[in-house]
C-alpha cells in the first residue's frame, strides 16, 4: 500500500471512530490501546536483530521462528567452518530478505495499526 493510500483508510476508519456512543470510544480505545504496535519499536529490533523478533514483536511467531532457527543455523555452519559458504549464503540471505522491511516500516506498522483499528471498530460497533 502506498502512504495516501494508509492515510486514507486510517482516516475512513477515525470517522467511524467518531460515530461511536461515549461508552463505545471507551471500550474501543481501550482495544486499540492494548494492542496498537510503535513503528520505531520495530523498526529497532529490526536494525539490531536481524534475526526476525520484529516479527514477534507483531505476533508473527511463525515467521520470526523461520528467520531465527535460519539465522542460527547459518551462523553455527558459518562458525564451526562446517559448512561456512552455506552457512554465510544463509545470513546473508535473511539479510537480504529482511532489510526492505526495515525501510518499509512505517508503512508496515502504519497497516497493522490500521488492521487493529478494524478489528476494535468491529467488536465495539458489531
Amino acid at each position: 500500500m502506498t502512504d495516501e493510500s494508509l492515510r486514507q483508510e486510517e482516516e475512513s476508519l477515525r470517522e467511524r471512530i467518531g460515530h461511536l456512543t461515549a461508552e463505545q470510544k471507551k471500550r474501543y480505545y481501550a482495544l486499540e490501546l492494548a494492542q496498537v504496535k510503535d513503528p520505531d519499536t520495530y523498526a529497532a529490533l529490526n536494525w539490531a536483530f536481524l534475526a526476525g523478533l520484529h516479527h514477534f514483536y507483531l505476533g508473527k511467531i511463525q515467521r520470526g521462528l523461520f528467520n531465527l532457527i535460519f539465522m542460527l543455523v547459518g551462523g553455527v555452519f558459518y562458525f564451526s567452518q562446517l559448512l561456512p559458504l552455506v552457512g554465510g549464503a544463509m545470513i546473508v540471505s535473511v539479510f537480504l530478505f529482511e532489510l526492505p522491511q526495515l525501510f518499509n516500516s512505517q508503512k508496515i506498522i502504519h497497516q497493522y495499526n490500521n488492521d487493529v483499528m478494524k478489528r476494535s471498530l468491529s467488536q465495539v460497533d458489531g
